[in-house]
């Protein structure tokens, strides 16, 4: 039992150790490192390789030692690839978004004219809505529905992401609503 369990914390271990590898990788591919983390290849290239022509005879383990290796083997390959496109010239670093500055989401001019446009539209969208639905009163004004959508726009950035959105009016069940959707 002790084997097994040495065994199968020297697989946590090297798992470990390739994930923090794949890290480096990824961080000298971005330009963040400025070395290749050759020697942690080495070392961990060294201790998958101990297993390849042992026994294990726990299927479990087993199983995970050769996932362990496929994987790597498969890393090796990319990273090789990566590799020789730099040596190439041929890879390009995606620098810029390291380097650009946090810009904070304030709404311009345009997007505040837009915003507006598109509440005037909706509004005039929803008086007609409470007409035909025979719905009495005073349909919200422009500037409540800009405030709505305003209030929205989070919710609608969770669900919907960065992603281009359209504002409709749905009166299916006799009340009118605002609806969104994705835009096509």
């Amino acid at each position: 039992m002790d084997d097994r369990r040495a065994l199968g914390y020297e697989l946590d271990e090297i798992q470990q150790q390739m994930k923090d590898l794949e890290i480096h990788y990824e961080q000298y591919f971005a330009g963040v490192e400025k070395r290749e983390p050759v020697n942690a290849r080495k070392n961990l290239a060294r201790r998958i390789r101990h297993y390849t022509n042992r026994r294990i005879v726990w299927t479990d383990l087993k199983f995970r030692y050769q996932g362990i290796a496929s994987r790597f083997m498969t890393y090796s390959q990319y990273w090789d690839r990566i590799l020789r496109l730099i040596d190439e010239g041929r890879y390009h670093r995606h620098t810029a978004r390291l380097n650009a500055p946090k810009v904070p989401d304030m709404p311009t001019e345009k997007t505040a004219f837009n915003d507006r446009k598109e509440a005037d539209r909706l509004q005039k969208e929803l008086a007609e809505a409470r007409k035909v639905c025979g719905i009495k009163g005073d349909a919200p004004t422009a500037e409540k529905v800009a405030s709505f959508l305003d209030s929205q726009r989070e919710k609608i950035r969770e669900r919907y992401g960065d992603r281009a959105v359209v504002f409709s009016i749905d009166s299916s069940d006799g009340k009118p609503r605002i609806k969104v959707s994705l835009k096509k």
